[in-house]
């Protein structure tokens, strides 16, 4: 039996542990599409306008973007088992608030969302960080342990939708939330009992934590992410500009506080001086960008434009996640036999072939070539989540890898508004060929960008490797 052979044979107890890792690993993404479907139920239960039900998506935008490095850092210090069965407590918390609403008001479903996204953000670092020692005492590659749980977090994205539509319409709008509590707890149950025991730490008193967060760097850094952030999706209104310059400030002094910190929340020394890693979040950041441009524009072109129905737009796009979903083992094993390098950069080449495919859609949107495109533009998707997933695991530090894996997070949330605010502009007038053939460019050049990036840092990896 060859060696990728052997890697096949998971450990049951390794086994159970990833599925265990992988289902808290999906309430973020869950949560994230699941509500899209709860809107105009939210809306009508509330007696709200468009603009103020959006926040229930802006704050857990903000929120994730903020929670996952911090998590990341907290994870770090404190152990991945132990800290991952906190943040599920947390989640079993914040769901069972929000169906309280009901009399309590709006504001505490904005509460409970917010909630929701910093204990699910604890999922996705500690995952990555309980991978090396699972795969030591496995036999199994990381990559192959990493391809199975980005095979849930894609198909919890893609059913979030229908889940959420079937929840709601059972039990109404709170059921999203309380859908939380069963997988939160199975979650908490398969990590606690099987994962690898946390490394001998510190004890998690108050002073501890406090001295861990960098109190400073996590505030200066919230204000700059929040400032910043509300002024991309619109929603500092006549006062962008001040959001802007808040956001600026609040980032300079961000990055002045973490030079001089001992223990900083974001190592940006670390950063300065591991540009395999930089470079590998910018890649990721315009990587989200063009694939969220396709998967928040392709529902409402085809919709608007090709007639479609809201449940056969679904349909349409199922081949982006299936063809992840089905990708995911062969690229774990083709970067195991191959390398991580020759993967990068034929996931980045794919990503650009299939930008200039989106532009199918300019010509015809029979249903035959709309599943060709969504099956097209699975491929790179697959490719370079998985990828870039393990250059920033072996790129970390040891002592970094759980805050390394947020702030990857946080680079998909800032590559997603910024898809959201140039989708924005280019269909603002309607959705029509013109508009979708001025997508398909801006997706085109997105996609040079990004095979340049990507280019760089296969250089710089190759080069550190050396």
């Amino acid at each position: 039996m060859g060696q990728g052979e052997a890697t096949d044979v998971v450990p049951r107890r390794a086994r159970w542990t990833i599925v265990a890792l992988a289902l808290g690993t999906t309430l973020n993404p869950l949560n994230s599409s699941m509500i899209a479907v709860a809107l105009l139920s939210l809306q009508q239960d509330f007696g709200l306008d468009i603009a103020s039900v959006t926040w229930v998506i802006t704050v857990f935008y903000i929120a994730s973007t903020i929670g996952q490095p911090l998590m990341g850092r907290v994870i770090d210090a404190f152990g991945p088992r132990r800290v991952f069965c906190i943040g599920m407590v947390v989640v079993v918390v914040a769901a069972a608030m929000a169906p309280l609403a009901s009399t309590g008001g709006f504001w505490l479903v904005l509460l409970s969302r917010g909630i929701l996204a910093l204990g699910t953000s604890v999922a996705f670092p500690a995952a990555v960080a309980l991978v090396g020692p699972l795969a030591a005492a496995s036999g199994a590659t990381p990559p192959r342990l990493l391809a199975r749980i980005q095979i849930a977090n894609t198909a919890a994205a893609a059913l979030g939708p229908v889940v959420g539509g079937i929840l709601i319409a059972v039990a109404g709008w709170p059921a999203i939330f309380l859908v939380n509590i069963p997988l939160a707890i199975g979650a908490f149950v398969g990590v606690w009992r099987l994962a690898p025991r946390d490394e001998k730490r510190t004890g998690v008193s108050a002073s501890a934590v406090i001295r861990v967060l960098d109190p400073p760097g996590v505030l200066t850094f919230a204000i700059a992410a929040v400032a910043l952030l509300m002024a991309l999706l619109g929603a500092a209104g006549d006062a962008v500009w001040v959001f802007v310059a808040v956001g600026v400030v609040a980032l300079g002094l961000f990055v002045w506080r973490e030079l001089l910190a001992v223990a900083p929340f974001i190592d940006v020394r670390m950063l300065a001086a591991n540009p395999a890693l930089s470079f590998t979040y910018v890649a990721f950041t315009i990587f989200s960008a063009l694939f969220y441009l396709a998967f928040f524009g392709l529902p409402q072109f085809l919709e608007s434009f090709g007639g479609y129905s809201t449940a056969i737009v679904g349909f349409l796009l199922l081949p982006l996640s299936g063809m992840t979903v089905a990708l995911a083992p062969l690229v774990a094993r083709a970067i195991d036999r191959r390398g991580l390098i020759p993967v990068l950069v034929t996931g980045a080449v794919l990503l650009l072939v299939a930008a200039g495919l989106l532009g199918i859609g300019v010509v015809t949107t029979a249903p035959g070539w709309m599943l060709v495109m969504a099956a097209v533009m699975g491929i790179p998707y697959c490719i370079g989540s998985l990828a870039m997933t393990e250059a920033v695991r072996r790129s970390a530090p040891p002592h970094a890898v759980g805050v390394a894996s947020g702030l990857l997070q946080s680079t998909r949330y800032l590559g997603a508004i910024i898809a959201t605010v140039v989708l924005g502009r280019l269909i603002a007038s309607g959705v029509d060929a013109a508009s979708w053939a001025a997508v398909v460019v801006a997706a085109v050049a997105i996609g040079v960008v990004h095979l340049a990036v990507t280019l760089i840092a296969a250089s710089v990896i190759r080069r550190r490797r050396a």
